[in-house]
């Protein structure tokens, strides 16, 4: 007897711990509790699971948010340990619950579960335990169990009988004209996830219509969501239909008096036009587009101007070089100057994409003057965004049109009077180089690069050495010893100290580069020559030098060349230069 009631008291442990764990003050200690609940539903077996389980975990749902997330998740992955797609309905009380509290993500995740749940119910269950759930939360007097109700209706609707997909979509309608604006938001999310799985008669009968209801709401977030459900109606039906039943509701969506609507309609626009087709693109979207390329608010126009490429190259290639030309050009040439740096970056961000749409004497006449105004933009963005994209020109117009047209302002922009205008373009050089190719980089551009090195501008040298280890990890150490090194060395020699020492920094950022065998033979002697400059700005750069070489070199070769000049440069007249030689050595011997 004593032996069966221990049995008993085991099997009773794990529910008593956890009941213990629900009720305790210590919220992460409950939250670790829910996350254990698959171990417990294990250690329960399936019987006390369903019988014990989860009715007290129905009866417990009053905790704090974060408890009811892990509970909702917990719940989507009971199955196996109920007993299966058999007894799957049991898992539906606490999830029906947790679809009705405030806090939206709880909502949402038990929405989630009840969606995974349903796809293992048979049609017979889910006629028997999931509808009879979303009749209760579709008619709850809370809104928060309505706007859940939502999200289950395209998951159910598929497998169950004739009558009941009818009063499932009389349900969704319901919902869709309820008195709250969050619940009609809710449905117009759904709708066209609803489409997908409604038959075309009754997608025609009874969709389109709450379709038309929703994009007319006297709520602006309802009616922009109702542009989501377009693209998924206009795929669903043949072309006439679209033209007949969506296309009149999408035209007023484009001219909605609420700018969240329009940009809405511009930022879907290149999947509205692949769902309605190239002929009903051509005659209405067209037009709705040229609308929002000139919308007076920016952010419609910046996301209109982000789908300009795209919307192009997807219009009927027949009718599409004159649609371009005569109707989008004209409202990209006043985007390039619009007062939104936004919008000019956005339309920066594609425009080179119209070159291979366009071919090359529309790009050398009417697309290069606009590519040249942006690389002169004041906005550093829209300058990046051209330069990012210069391949796509070079493809069509090759490299000898472009050094004509585009290099010009480049290396104007490379000797502007103003030393940031300089230093933005500096930043691109590594970009445009591996844009251009080496070739075309050594003839053009390299010049500018050394140039920069002696800049009357300290930031500018900075960058300047900056940029040559980009441009060496770019081309290889081969192409450093034949273009940039010798340069480089050369400025040792300079009348300017301050050059003398923009030298060493360079040979700082080129060992890198440049691997151990290149600085040991070709670097380091040029950097021990400097140790007897008579500026001592030099001398202790020479030090600090050494320093950041000493780790980047073969052991052996650096003791016997660098300790000598370090050991001279201690015993140096001046404190920085004796400071930095000590700090050298510390290094060394370290």
């Amino acid at each position: 007897m004593a032996a069966s009631d221990a049995t008993t008291d085991d099997s009773l442990y794990p529910i008593a711990v956890l009941i213990d764990e629900l009720r305790n003050e210590d919220v992460q200690l409950r939250l670790n509790s829910i996350k254990k609940l698959s171990t417990i539903a294990l250690a329960l077996g399936i019987e006390r699971t369903r019988s014990e389980l989860i009715p007290f975990l129905t009866d417990t749902i009053y905790d704090e948010d974060e408890v009811l997330l892990a509970l909702a998740e917990q719940l989507g992955a009971l199955t196996p340990l109920v007993g299966g797609p058999e007894f799957v309905h049991c898992l539906l009380p606490p999830l029906e619950s947790l679809a009705t509290v405030e806090e939206t993500v709880v909502r949402d995740k038990a929405v989630e579960s009840l969606r995974l749940i349903s796809e293992q119910h048979s049609p017979s269950d889910l006629e028997t335990y999931f509808v009879p759930l979303l009749r209760r939360l579709a008619s709850g007097d809370w809104f928060t169990s309505r706007t859940s109700a939502c999200g289950l209706f395209s998951v159910a609707y598929s497998k169950v009988s004739h009558n009941v997909k009818g009063e499932l979509r009389a349900t969704f309608r319901m919902l869709c004209q309820d008195d709250t604006p969050m619940v009609r938001r809710a449905a117009a999310s759904k709708l066209g996830e609803f489409a997908r799985v409604v038959e075309v008669e009754w997608l025609k009968a009874d969709l389109i219509p709450m379709f038309v209801l929703l994009a007319q709401d006297e709520q602006d977030s309802v009616r922009l969501l109702a542009v989501e459900a377009c693209v998924s109606m206009a795929e669903l039906l043949q072309q006439e239909d679209v033209e007949q039943l969506v296309m009149p509701t999408l035209r007023q969506c484009a001219e909605d008096k609420s700018w969240r609507v329009r940009y809405m309609v511009a930022d879907k626009f290149t999947e509205l036009q692949k769902a309605v087709g190239p002929e009903i693109s051509k005659q209405d979207l067209v037009s709705a587009f040229q609308a929002l390329l000139k919308d007076p608010e920016a952010e419609v126009r910046a996301a209109a101007a982000h789908k300009v490429r795209d919307f192009c190259q997807a219009l009927d290639p027949a009718f599409r070089e004159s649609l371009i030309m005569n109707q989008i050009l004209p409202c990209v040439k006043e985007l390039v100057s619009d007062a939104n740096q936004h919008v000019k970056s956005a339309l920066a961000a594609v425009i080179m994409g119209l070159s291979p749409i366009l071919g090359k004497e529309n790009t050398i006449e009417h697309l290069l003057p606009l590519f040249l105004t942006q690389l002169k933009d004041e906005c550093p963005e829209v300058r990046l965004n051209i330069i990012s994209n210069l391949d796509c020109v070079n493809s069509v117009i090759g490299i000898q049109q472009l050094s004509q047209s585009l290099l010009p302002a480049i290396v104007e922009l490379a000797e502007d009077s103003k030393w940031r205008v300089r230093l933005a373009i500096i930043e691109y050089m590594p970009l445009l180089a591996g844009q251009l190719g080496v070739e075309f980089f050594d003839e053009k551009l390299n010049t500018l690069c050394m140039a920069w090195l002696v800049d009357h501008v300290y930031a500018i040298r900075e960058a300047a050495t900056n940029n040559l280890k980009k441009l060496v990890e770019k081309f290889g150490v081969e192409w450093a010893q034949s273009t940039v090194i010798p340069k480089v060395l050369a400025m040792a020699r300079d009348q300017n100290y301050l050059h003398r020492m923009t030298c060493l920094f360079c040979i700082n950022v080129l060992s890198e580069a440049c691997g151990p065998d290149v600085t040991g033979k070709v670097l380091l002697p040029t950097v021990i020559s400097m140790a007897n400059d008579n500026v001592a700005n030099v001398r202790f750069n020479v030090a600090k030098s050494l320093q950041k070489l000493t780790p980047r070199m073969e052991a052996q070769a650096t003791h016997s060349a660098i300790k000598p000049v370090l050991d001279k440069l201690i015993t140096d007249t001046d404190v920085d230069v004796k400071y930095f030689a000590s700090e050298a050595l510390a290094v060394l011997s370290g």
